[in-house]
């Protein structure tokens, strides 16, 4: 026989003993649950069980009424409130039941309230898992802790946690050196999902830290933020794939494919992360500052690792890759401060006097909401045109996230009802038709 086949044989030969044996102890247990001292707890714990749903309906919808006048409470208290009120029924359940065992234990034999201590137990285990996997704000890895944990305390409390953990190191597949068995992937997922829930907390308290401290500049607030996610999600794998015996020699061999594929394929990529890390050290740019980037006006919303999120004043939102924002030009209206000067230009007629052009323009201006006082606006002959006498009036501004054709828009108005009050005209190209003298005026009629 081949070699192969015989190492298959005695793998399923192995397997189907130890569901043999699997199978007659859980039979075993429920014969022993259909003896008359344990069917009778059994029926205990379901009497208990709608005695608790009973309660959880009777004082579940005053819970909630209480919970909505606790307006000056703590957010996490309110939270601990709303998961406590989702699991209202298994936490009677569960008092009632200890209630109960321990009342049987002290007037009754210790095999009377057995079955009972098992179920309050796993009751009690059960609830305390999902009450703590409350915290894993991801949906996927919540499920798979909370799962796992549940499995692993209910096996442990029955006492099958070696057939069961023989039987899933029977289920394995070879490749070579290396044996990947449903235990090591079991162990896997629980060990890795647990590391990566306290990753994620400690990550989201990290970054609610530096978030909040003023001395720390916005763009290195978030290089620290993601330089915390990257080491501690990292270092969740890393001890994770440790613990549970993966060797991690290999990853030297896919670190240097991977470096190959990058240098092939990903460049853009790479070039839009390391333009990233360059913003966010230079400090050239930060989250709120106002920029323009070609046509793109608007303000920073958050540096990403790949691009930038800008917003603009009519509520489009633009991704900016990191590598556009290195090597183009960029006008960043509010870097060093938030001063930002306004130039517009205009004209009037030969006939107006240009001082006083100039004095109504300044006061014009200086009545426009958003032009500041203190920095004066200023307004200078530029050039005599074919058709008027130029001007350029200039006007300082604070709030660039304001915008910037509105207040253009609002001074130009103001512009013109001041011309108009004080009979100053704003000209248009004219031509003008001389017949000099001597000369004649011929017409001809086509028949």
């Amino acid at each position: 026989m081949d070699p192969e086949t015989s190492d298959l044989a005695d793998q399923a030969e192995q397997i189907l003993e130890i569901g043999q044996g699997l199978l007659a102890q859980s039979q075993g247990v429920l014969n022993a649950m259909l003896r008359p001292w344990n069917a009778y707890q059994i029926a205990i714990a379901l009497g208990l069980w709608m005695v608790a749903h009973v309660l959880m309906k009777l004082l579940r919808p005053r819970l909630h009424e209480w919970m909505r006048a606790r307006e000056g409470w703590p957010k996490w208290q309110l939270r601990v409130l709303v998961v406590i009120h989702r699991r209202l029924r298994m936490v009677f359940f569960v008092a009632l039941i200890w209630t109960v065992v321990v009342v049987m234990r002290e007037v009754t034999w210790p095999s009377r309230s057995y079955v009972l201590g098992i179920i309050a137990n796993l009751a009690l285990a059960w609830l305390i898992v999902a009450l703590t996997t409350r915290l894993i704000q991801n949906s996927l890895l919540r499920g798979v802790v909370r799962y796992g944990a549940w499995v692993w305390i209910t096996l442990r409390i029955l006492g099958l946690t070696d057939e069961a953990a023989e039987f899933l190191d029977t289920v394995a597949i070879e490749f070579g050196a290396t044996r990947i068995s449903l235990l090591i992937l079991f162990h896997a997922a629980l060990v890795i999902g647990v590391l990566f829930a306290l990753a994620r907390l400690i990550s989201h308290q990290t970054a609610v830290r530096v978030q909040t401290n003023e001395d720390i500049s916005p763009s290195m607030r978030v290089l620290v933020v993601k330089a915390a996610q990257v080491l501690l999600f990292g270092a969740a794998l890393f001890i994770g794939l440790k613990s549970v015996g993966v060797d991690l020699t290999g990853l030297a061999v896919l670190s240097g494919a991977i470096g190959v594929g990058l240098g092939f394929g990903l460049q853009k990529v790479v070039s839009n992360l390391v333009s990233g890390i360059i913003i966010l050290l230079d400090k050239s740019i930060k989250p709120g500052d106002v920029i323009s980037l070609g046509e793109t006006f608007g303000w920073i919303n958050s540096l990403g690792a790949r691009y930038v999120s800008i917003t603009t004043r009519d509520g489009k939102e633009y991704l900016i890759p990191n590598e556009d924002l290195i090597t183009g030009q960029v006008v960043n209206w509010s870097h060093s401060n938030d001063f930002v000067r306004l130039d517009i230009h205009f004209g009037t007629a030969y006939g107006d006097d240009p001082h006083t052009v100039r004095r109504i323009a300044v006061a014009a201006a200086m009545k426009v909401d958003r032009v500041l006082s203190d920095r004066a606006p200023v307004c200078h002959i530029v050039g005599f045109g074919d058709s008027s006498v130029d001007y350029i009036l200039r006007f300082w501004i604070r709030d660039p996230t304001g915008g910037l054709t509105n207040i253009r828009g609002n001074v130009y108005l103001a512009l013109w009802d001041a011309f108009r009050e004080n009979g100053i005209s704003i000209p248009f190209p004219q031509r003008e038709v001389r017949v000099l003298e001597g000369s004649r005026l011929r017409t001809s009629a086509q028949d």
